[in-house]
């Protein structure tokens, strides 16, 4: 699925985004995820149903965040 909500940003330009700063600290800072616009985030600006969905190199841009070093 290319978009999980139309306000979210489209599943292609995420692996993009997770390498953003900007993006990634814009979602923790309203608290919504980038992709679904689910609230609770965590430290990569993503929802745990959002989160438990990507694929490896999404994950591993994700777990850079999740693990404190960032993009």
């Amino acid at each position: 699925m290319e978009r999980l909500n139309s306000e979210g940003i489209p599943r292609s330009q995420l692996l993009y985004a997770l390498g953003n700063r900007k993006i990634v600290e814009n979602a923790r800072k309203v608290g919504q995820c980038m992709l679904c616009c689910r609230p609770n985030v965590n430290e990569a600006g993503l929802c745990q149903w959002c989160y438990a969905s990507l694929d490896n190199p999404e994950l591993q841009a994700a777990v850079k965040w999740t693990s404190g070093i960032g993009p």
